[in-house]
């Protein structure tokens, strides 16, 4: 889980490391493989919108796994990385879902930032449970 959690979190950094060398005129990715209507300054917004949610659950994430020691601390910033990873993906399926647009792709790594999260919190739940056992 914690291999899993890791290369989401870096990949999400990795695409805002993308989309603001993209800003400051490197384009390293051809812009339609970032998103779709990438020409339409409110579906630009739209994704920046994602920035904060998107860059805090990674940060969080690697944060509690890498850097905290106290296992409340821990437990709590690892809850709340989750809470914005399931946040992020569902925010953006749900706006997909509005406009009618659907890329496998797109879709997959989106459903892989809600599901990710549900799976990572009920093994955290069964294995603190098995330790109270």
């Amino acid at each position: 889980m914690k291999v899993l959690l890791t290369v989401t979190e870096a990949g999400m950094l990795l695409y805002w490391a993308l989309a603001l060398a993209a800003v400051a005129g490197w384009q390293l990715v051809p812009p339609e493989q970032m998103y779709s209507d990438y020409e339409n300054p409110l579906i630009v917004a739209w994704n920046w919108s994602f920035f904060p949610l998107d860059v805090g659950f990674a940060v969080l994430g690697l944060l509690g796994r890498f850097w905290l020691r106290d296992p409340v601390l821990k437990q709590l910033v690892a809850v709340i990385a989750l809470s914005l990873m399931f946040c992020a993906g569902l925010m953006a399926l749900s706006f997909w879902t509005i406009r009618l647009w659907f890329d496998p792709i797109w879709w997959g790594l989106n459903l892989w930032l809600v599901i990710l999260p549900v799976f990572a919190l009920v093994h955290g739940q069964a294995r603190r449970e098995r330790q109270i056992i």
